[in-house]
């Protein structure tokens, strides 16, 4: 067996694993997700949620993978040797390969936009959320212009992850993360003081729970999941190249703390945009691609911000498939003995290829699109979001409470945390409330298709 590499430092491996949750459902989802749901009010459930449903699977797959030192098919194989749990890591794997098809199209998307607003592309379309929209719409249904963009956006990934953990991932994550913070200041202090800009502080911190329904706490409870990207291998792999004198219990704590408040920063940095300018918070998923562009020739220096905002997106969404496209390389590296570089050119351009149908999709190219009602595209991010991720993660839960043991994993956790005294009682606790809340979001979820309603939302 090869030497397996390991995090350079304690910071590097903390700003590479809080930069693969720092993606697009920090500064795309959220915001619109707040915006939609009542704001402060679903923030507060998004938070609690965090805490009870991801932390301890963020621990789960930290101390899974450091006690392995394995990829988690590897990993599950290890620990329940002869046994099926091998096939939770199987399908995080897999996920990790539908989630890159399409997370690759929209890292291209951020990219073509960084370029557009920088060249001053936002001007025609300054105040006219139409015309934007119109443009959108041609560019990413376009077969040609939206493919070379993720190609680009690919062939960067793959870039960094031919260079190993330390030389590639812990490097440019100690590049990126800071960028990704430092940008982040910038605007949030650019668009609060706007005129208006302050009120985005009450939207989002003035909790209005009459503002909440059913289903927006199903939601919240969903996207505290997924944002941490949990239930498919990337924190299992990202721990398997730790040392064993790592605090898993505070790295976990701070890589939560980093991801919520990136994506609180970027809801404040949004909303006191939409706020200055009298737009509508609830714009939905289209806040980002369509009206915002359509804002940022409004403010003085509008290009400087459009260019920060797009280039902030794209490193956060280049810092999460650079996680994800390295579960998929370690795979191979562990089970099959292939070279770093062989394993992720080869699958770097197979993810490619796929999310290249998964661009033409977008644009009436293709049969499925005929024969299912969806697009390639958005059956790829469903198929992922709503099944192969919580059921990921759930078996995790499950796995640690019923073959593992809770004690077992709690005497690993203690390792590097200086003998500090750890009751299993509350993990046992708070894993079981992470496969219950995640169990019903895919029975509600599975009820809904098959009768037409859910039990709730």
């Amino acid at each position: 067996m090869k030497n397996r590499e390991h995090w350079g430092s304690r910071l590097g491996f903390i700003l590479a694993a809080s930069g693969s949750a720092v993606g697009l459902g920090n500064i795309w989802k959220y915001p619109h997700m707040a915006g939609e749901n009542g704001g402060a009010a679903f923030t507060v459930i998004y938070l609690i949620c965090i805490l009870l449903v991801g932390l301890p699977i963020v621990i789960a797959e930290f101390v899974i993978g450091r006690k392995t030192q394995l990829s988690p098919v590897g990993a599950f194989k290890t620990l329940a040797p002869n046994t099926n749990w091998k096939y939770v890591g199987v399908l995080g794997v897999c996920a990790a390969f539908v989630i890159l098809s399409f997370y690759g199209v929209v890292g291209g998307w951020t990219l073509r936009y960084a370029l557009l607003s920088l060249v001053g592309g936002f001007t025609k379309i300054s105040g006219n959320p139409e015309l934007a929209g119109e443009q959108f719409s041609l560019f990413i249904s376009n077969p040609i212009n939206p493919v070379f963009w993720q190609i680009v956006f690919m062939a960067l990934t793959i870039f960094v992850i031919v260079r190993g953990v330390k030389g590639g991932i812990e490097k440019w994550a100690k590049i990126m993360m800071p960028a990704i913070l430092l940008i982040l200041v910038i605007l949030m202090i650019r668009g609060l003081t706007l005129p208006n800009g302050l009120k985005a502080l009450e939207f989002l911190f003035q909790p209005k729970f009459s503002d909440l329904n059913a289903s927006s706490v199903v939601l919240a409870l969903g996207h505290a999941f997924f944002t941490l990207s949990l239930g498919m291998g990337t924190m299992i792999t990202y721990g398997s190249y730790l040392k064993s004198d790592q605090n898993l219990l505070s790295s976990a704590l701070w890589i939560i703390l980093l991801d919520t408040i990136i994506a609180i920063m970027a809801g404040i940095a949004i909303f006191a945009t939409v706020f200055a300018l009298g737009a509508n918070p609830d714009s939905g998923p289209g806040l980002i691609f369509v009206a915002l562009p359509t804002m940022f020739p409004q403010i003085a220096g509008g290009t400087l911000w459009g260019s920060l905002f797009f280039f902030l997106l794209f490193m956060a969404a280049l810092t999460s498939a650079i996680s994800i496209l390295e579960v998929i390389t370690a795979f191979f590296i562990d089970e099959l003995n292939w070279s770093r570089e062989k394993a992720t050119v080869v699958f770097g351009s197979i993810v490619t290829i796929v999310g290249i149908f998964c661009s033409m999709s977008m644009g009436g190219f293709d049969d499925f699109n005929t024969l299912f009602n969806i697009s390639f595209f958005d059956f790829l991010d469903y198929l992922s979001s709503k099944y192969m991720l919580p059921i990921g993660g759930m078996l995790t839960a499950l796995f640690v409470l019923l073959k593992w043991g809770v004690g077992d994993f709690v005497q690993e956790l203690k390792i590097g945390m200086e003998d500090k005294r750890i009751d299993p009682l509350w993990f046992k606790v708070l894993f079981i409330i992470s496969a219950l809340v995640v169990g019903f979001i895919i029975t509600n979820e599975i009820i809904e298709i098959i009768t037409g309603s859910s039990i709730i939302g």
